[in-house]
């Protein structure tokens, strides 16, 4: 063994030797432990002699891929210090290409006595901690991969598992797995919809926590990540001459070759370390004080403005320079194209705990060659103090819009809210998003995601039913806006059932034919069910599994029309924002009252007034457009502008029944239906 180079971390393999380098600054000593191909015995421990600004680095001659290895590293045990060294814990290299093992809560992966958290724990946990495995780096991924332009952008939020599961036209040995999501039958659905982004759910590997594991659950949803350089080996198919992180890049490259966008979630927020009390798998015991943001009172104590137990440190340049390589791996060699950053609030929060519109990863994104030109989608919002940030991202970015969600719902299901909110949000919310040049497609436009009701049991249900998650029903939100239609869960009642499709499709209308970037909960355009469960985070069996043999038939076909009616009429994905005030010349958008007048201010103003029409006004020859809306419990009828008006679509009709009908001057719209009409 030499002494080797600081930079690259983690395992670097070259024709006859693997470099190994780990920034652990604080650390006394560290050890390089070697084991066999299942990493269950240590074979060799070789101390490390250099040290270069903290990166500690050796080069070992003969080694090959396939190595598995593992590192200890020496230091104080002091946690009121926030130092937790423990040699006798094998740590995993946060910048693991591959991992070996699996976390399966073993008191034994504690850094800490069990019985006094404050004492540090002397038994070696080197058989089944979680260990890499130095691999062989994947062909650079292609370069030029079409973006989509910003106003034709459709996002769709799919588990790899989930989506295929249950799919009967993916190979059974492939379904749940990235091959089964890159299956023609899979893609060609997507394709068929108009979806042009697919927004995958965190698929870097994860360490479900020991409390659910301890209850025969794990954390389905995939918001606990140990690996961030590692695709999660659960949704890899294990077929032969594959690896999880090449049977990803096949999906990314059958993705791209659609003319599709592949965008991850990702959770750079915290670790599966979770708080005092939890797992040293890695961080926690490599540099702990210097990875995480601990308590200024206490610093044996983890910030937790995550609700997950910790916070990583993006104000440190180490910390920083981790999630930076694992970004830029995601894009060069998994060949994703974006990435939606899970509570990224906690990303910009400095060392004081400020957000900062102006923190270093944003500005390290910002000028890095490779990720500004991906796509950046923020969760504008964690539970730490200040920690709600709609519309404070930096150009370039887009925001998961939680307020049009809500005052959609509000509005068409609760009757709570106005028809100005409700105008507000339809045009992409300029007053949180009209700032910095920004753009209204950068409010990320959902009535459901994976957080919360599907579309189907906002209709079905009042309450959530959690029970299965093992919380009590104490999990999840209270606060759904939702809205059973008279019943409680499932019903062969046909006047519910109609209601509850009527409001379905009607939800779906306003998603896509707004302004902004919509995005569509995969499962909810067949009618997908979780029978009442709002946080479905630890379920991964039929709750989640999409029921792909029960499909809603009809409601596919619909979701592609208002799709396809979305890239027709251009006003309705305007990149740009409508002025207050016409522009003679240019197209303008007008807010009319059912009779057929201006909004007044005091039509505006009007609880009862839960109706109105928006005119896309154009110079000839240009198309005009119009929407018709009534949210109210009663018919309204509507005066029409002046012209020959064809319905394009009527959200409350047979699937093709509107298409193509010409419009009278004067036309009833009934209660919960949004039409549109073009001259």
């Amino acid at each position: 063994m030499n002494d080797g180079t600081p930079l690259p971390l983690g395992a670097t393999a070259s024709p006859d030797e693997v470099n190994f380098a780990l920034a652990a600054p604080n650390a006394t000593a560290v050890e390089l432990c070697l084991f066999d191909g299942t990493g269950a015995h240590e074979q060799q421990r070789l101390r490390l002699q250099a040290r270069t600004d903290g990166v500690w680095h050796a080069r070992l001659p003969g080694a090959r891929p396939g190595l598995v290895y593992g590192w200890r590293v020496h230091g104080p045990w002091s946690p009121a210090e926030g130092l937790r060294f423990n040699p006798a814990k094998l740590l995993l290299d946060p910048y693991a290409r591959e991992i070996v093992g699996r976390y399966g809560g073993e008191d034994l992966f504690l850094g800490h006595d069990p019985a006094q958290p404050l004492q540090r724990d002397a038994r070696d946990n080197a058989a089944i901690a979680l260990k890499a495995r130095v691999t062989t780096p994947l062909p650079a991924a292609p370069p030029g991969r079409s973006r989509i332009p910003a106003g034709e952008r459709v996002l769709y939020e799919v588990h790899v598992r989930g989506q295929t599961r249950r799919h009967p036209g993916v190979p059974e040995a492939l379904r749940g797995s990235y091959a089964g999501l890159a299956e023609p039958v899979v893609l060609d659905h997507l394709q068929r919809l108009g979806v042009t982004t697919l927004s995958l759910m965190p698929v870097q590997q994860r360490a479900d926590e020991s409390r659910l594991l301890a209850l025969g659950l794990s954390n389905y949803w995939g918001y606990s990540t140990i690996g961030w350089f590692v695709p999660e080996v659960r949704y890899w198919s294990g077929r032969a001459g594959t690896t999880p992180a090449s049977e990803f890049r096949a999906l990314a490259d059958a993705v791209h070759a659609r003319g599709m966008e592949l965008v991850i979630d990702v959770v750079y927020n915290h670790s599966a370390e979770t708080d005092e009390l939890g797992p040293t798998l890695s961080l926690r015991g490599i540099d702990n004080a210097l990875y995480y943001h601990l308590r200024p009172d206490d610093r044996a104590l983890y910030q937790n403005w995550t609700g997950c137990g910790n916070c990583l440190n993006l104000a440190e340049p180490r910390a920083l320079a981790l999630v930076m390589d694992s970004l830029r791996y995601w894009v060069c060699e998994l060949g994703v194209d974006g990435f939606r950053f899970d509570l990224a609030p906690v990303l910009a929060r400095g060392a004081d705990g400020d957000f900062d519109p102006r923190a270093p990863f944003l500005a390290a994104i910002a000028q890095d060659p490779v990720l500004a030109r991906t796509l950046l989608i923020a969760e504008p919002w964690d539970i730490g103090p200040g920690g709600y940030r709609l519309g404070e991202f930096p150009a370039g970015w887009l925001e998961w819009n939680d307020r049009f969600r809500d005052v959609q719902r509000g509005f068409w299901l609760q009757g709570i809210e106005g028809l100005g909110e409700f105008a507000h949000r339809f045009t992409a919310s300029s007053d949180d998003f009209r700032r910095n040049a920004r753009a209204p497609t950068a409010s990320v436009s959902f009535i459901t995601a994976h957080d919360g009701f599907t579309l189907r049991d906002l209709l079905s249900y009042n309450e959530r039913h959690n029970l299965a998650n093992g919380e009590g029903n104490r999990d999840g939100s209270g606060h759904n806006l939702s809205r059973n239609c008279g019943v409680e869960g499932e019903t062969d009642d046909p006047a519910v059932r109609a209601e509850r499709r009527r409001l379905q499709r009607v939800l779906l209308a306003v998603l896509l034919l707004s302004q902004g970037t919509p995005m569509l909960l995969a499962g909810d355009e067949i009618g997908h069910t979780q029978r009442g469960n709002n946080n479905a985070y630890c379920q991964d069996n039929d709750t989640t599994w999409l029921d792909w043999d029960r499909a809603d038939g009809a409601m596919p076909a619909f979701v592609a029309r208002l799709l396809a009616l979305r890239r027709e009429a251009a006003p309705l994905r305007s990149t740009q924002w409508w002025p207050a005030e016409a522009v003679p010349g240019t197209t303008a958008l007008r807010w009319l009252a059912p009779e057929g007048h201006p909004m007044r201010n005091e039509d505006w103003q009007a609880g009862d007034r839960r109706a109105m029409a928006i005119l896309f006004e154009a110079p000839p020859p240009a198309e005009r457009w119009l929407v018709l809306l009534n949210a109210g419990t009663a018919p309204v009828g509507f005066t029409l502008p002046p012209g020959r008006w064809t319905c394009r679509l009527a959200s409350d009709a047979a699937d093709d029944e509107a298409a193509a009908q010409r419009l009278d001057a004067t036309q009833t719209l009934a209660p919960g239906s949004l039409w549109v009409a073009k001259t």
